[in-house]
């Protein structure tokens, strides 16, 4: 990492979106080569004197978008690019938000612990028995306009306490680096046409059964465990998904 590369811990975009913004940038400048280890959380926490968790926080972003993996024991490695089939991408809300120079904000409903029921316990491959979910909604603005709304859902650790200060942009593998004791490794997303229920219509400002788009999201851990679970809604009359060079992107 070049020394250059330095974080502004005085700005309102957050630390861990800088960290990985520049890992980002320097694997596409070729800085990091595939299937090259990146420098451990120590190394990188020491050099920018941020805390671990940020550094991985800043990981676990990386991971979910696809640009990096990480096997256990041996560390975190830029992955070579998917040229063989199509995925998608739709970039974190509130730092492609900051990109356009738009005024957005994100809306935490509620933060608390559920009981799984069955659909959480099929998601999870729990066994028969009480488990208990940390479930987060969130609602995503821009320019005071509802786009977009987030159920997230993550094994519940007892010794994580749940801080106001940590859900201001509770991404999904944030989330579970920084509230249970799972580390996520690898996701996958799933895209489905859908239609606004009426509490859907209610909550994003538009008419029962106006088209959506769903993305479904689940990580796991280093033994293919899901450990995360999320259901994110986009309005149709603001999204659009289009393809470049095998990679889908909201415009």
């Amino acid at each position: 990492m070049q020394e250059g590369n330095l974080i502004d811990k005085n700005s309102v975009i957050p630390i861990y979106y800088q960290l990985a913004k520049l890992i980002r940038e320097q694997i596409r400048r070729g800085e990091f080569k595939p299937g090259e280890a990146l420098p451990t959380e120590i190394e990188i926490a020491n050099r920018y004197e941020i805390s671990r968790m940020t550094v991985r926080r800043s990981i676990a972003e990386l991971v979910s978008e696809g640009m990096v993996y990480a096997l256990q024991g041996k560390g975190t490695f830029v992955a070579s690019p998917k040229l063989d089939n199509v995925v998608f991408e739709l970039n974190n809300f509130s730092h492609e938000m900051v990109q356009r120079g738009l005024n957005y904000k994100t809306t935490l409903l509620e933060a608390k612990i559920i009981r799984a029921d069955e659909e959480l316990k099929a998601k999870f491959l729990l066994k028969e028995g009480i488990h208990r979910i940390l479930h987060f909604r969130t609602v995503l603005s821009a320019e005071n306009e509802r786009l977009s709304l987030e159920n997230k859902y993550i094994i519940y650790t007892k010794s994580k306490p749940l801080l106001e200060s940590e859900l201001n942009d509770p991404t999904l593998p944030g989330l579970i680096a920084t509230h249970s004791d799972y580390v996520p490794v690898s996701a996958k997303k799933v895209l489905k046409a859908a239609v606004a229920t009426n509490e859907e219509a209610s909550i994003l400002g538009v008419s029962p059964g106006a088209p959506l788009f769903l993305v479904e999201t689940t990580v796991f851990d280093p033994d293919l465990k899901p450990v995360g679970w999320s259901k994110s809604i986009f309005r149709g009359d603001r999204y659009k998904i289009t393809s470049h060079d095998g990679w889908f992107q909201k415009e």
